[in-house]
C-alpha cells in the first residue's frame, strides 16, 4: 500500500506540471466559426451539382449560425466551390512493377463573395494528400480504403474552407487586402 501511494504522487505531479505547461505555451482550444450578421444567407454554389463536399460545408456553416440561402435566391453571399479534383498517384511499386502504395490528393479551388458581389476571400486552392496501401492482391481492401480516405479528406477539406473563412472575419485587416 506504501509503495502505490508515491506513485500516485507522481502520476498527479506529472499531471500538473502538463498542465501548467500547456497553459504557459498559450495553448487554447479554437473557438467556434462566428460570421457577422450583416452577412446575411449564403449560398453555397458548386460546378458539381452533386458535390458532397459542398453539402458537407453547407451543414458546417448552418452549424456554425449561417443562415443558408433558399434555391436561387438574390442579394445573397455566395460561396463558390469552383473546382474539385481527385487523383491518385503511384507511390511505391513493388519487384514485379506494379503500385504497392498511391497517394491521393484532393484539390479544391473556392472563393467567397458578398451580396454586393465583393471578395470576402478571394479565389484559392487547398490541396490535400494522404498516402495508402493498395496490394495488388487485394483489390476489395484498397478501394474500401481509398473510400475511408476519400472520405476523411473531404471532412478535412471542410474544415480547411471554414478555418479560411474564420481567419478572413476575425482578422478585418484580411478581409480589406482581399
Amino acid at each position: 500500500m506504501s509503495i502505490l501511494r508515491p506513485v500516485s504522487l507522481r502520476l498527479a505531479a506529472v499531471a500538473t506540471v502538463l498542465a501548467l505547461t500547456l497553459s504557459a505555451c498559450g495553448f487554447h482550444l479554437r473557438n467556434a466559426l462566428t460570421l457577422p450578421a450583416e452577412l446575411g444567407p449564403v449560398d453555397i454554389v458548386s460546378s458539381d451539382p452533386y458535390s458532397r463536399l459542398a453539402r458537407s460545408v453547407e451543414r458546417a456553416l448552418a452549424a456554425a449560425g449561417a443562415q443558408i440561402a433558399e434555391q436561387d435566391a438574390v442579394d445573397v453571399a455566395v460561396l463558390d466551390i469552383r473546382s474539385e479534383r481527385w487523383a491518385s498517384l503511384p507511390a511505391s511499386l513493388d519487384a514485379q512493377g506494379r503500385a504497392q502504395e498511391y497517394t491521393l490528393r484532393y484539390a479544391v479551388v473556392f472563393s467567397m463573395r458578398d451580396a454586393d458581389g465583393r471578395d470576402i476571400v478571394p479565389q484559392q486552392a487547398i490541396e490535400l494528400a494522404r498516402d495508402y496501401l493498395a496490394l495488388p492482391t487485394d483489390s476489395i481492401g484498397a478501394d474500401s480504403e481509398r473510400e475511408l480516405l476519400s472520405r476523411e479528406l473531404e471532412r478535412e477539406m471542410t474544415a480547411s474552407i471554414i478555418r479560411r473563412i474564420d481567419a478572413v472575419f476575425r482578422n478585418p485587416q484580411e478581409r480589406e487586402r482581399g
